[in-house]
């Protein structure tokens, strides 16, 4: 089963072929450039440097958020146009799953932490276990405060951090007072190798939709509706 995979909700443009869980092909590109430039090019270079086309695509996939809004609407719009109108199913996947995913092979608690501005992060706590990882919390939008408060419960237990908000995190724990290790620098960005694993048992599980019902995943209202919200709020 051919799996493409994209990951468009931090600054990198990441885009996997896979065979299953059998990686292909992985590209990572943080150029500067958008998302929206960059993720079909490559989908069809990575599709080309295998004798393979989209119509050889048997499941599309792609982190749905939490991230930035622009980079999670480019996302789910690149999975509805693929699938439209061939039939292929779809996987929608937590961008924070596919993050403490890709940090699996680390023993003890996996913290994905992406920057949400305003002194937040969005985040969920995970656990490593034999077979990939546990999630011991839902996927949710924190100050740095907050977090250290949820993590002072596993003292004594190692502390991974994962995901674009991986230094601004650091600091602030540290400041709080939570010891973490330092993880490996492969392993702190997203990529979408990671996203195809996961679709790849959820379809399994049957955890498929169509390409009408793909959606974003968002924690918080976009900037853009808060300050028109804040906006109507001063006026009234």
């Amino acid at each position: 089963m051919i799996i493409l995979a994209f990951d468009s909700t931090a600054r990198a443009a990441s885009v996997a072929v896979c065979d299953g869980e059998r990686l292909l092909a992985l590209y990572n590109i943080d150029n500067g450039l958008t998302q929206s430039e960059l993720l079909l090019p490559m989908a069809e270079s990575a599709l080309a440097s295998l004798h393979l086309s989209f119509s050889d695509v048997s499941l599309v996939t792609a982190s749905m958020g939490p991230g930035s809004f622009t980079g999670v609407r480019i996302g789910a719009a690149l999975v509805k146009g693929i699938a439209f109108g061939r039939d292929i199913p779809c996987v929608s996947v937590s961008t924070l799953e596919a993050l403490a995913e890709s940090a699996s092979g680390l023993d003890g608690i996996i913290v994905p932490v992406m920057d949400a501005r305003r002194s937040q992060v969005y985040t969920a706590l995970f656990k490593s276990t034999e077979n990939g990882t546990e999630r011991l919390t839902d996927d949710a939008a924190m100050s740095i405060s907050e977090l250290a408060d949820r993590l002072k419960d596993f003292s004594g237990q190692r502390i991974y951090l994962v995901g674009d908000g991986y230094e601004v995190a650091r600091r602030g724990l540290a400041e709080a007072g939570v010891t973490v290790e330092r993880t490996p620098d492969l392993l702190i960005t997203e990529n979408a190798y990671s996203i195809a694993k996961i679709a790849s048992r959820k379809y399994q599980n049957g955890e498929t939709v169509s390409d009408t019902d793909v959606s974003p995943i968002y924690l918080r209202m976009p900037q853009a509706e808060r300050e028109r919200l804040e906006r109507m709020k001063g006026e009234n």
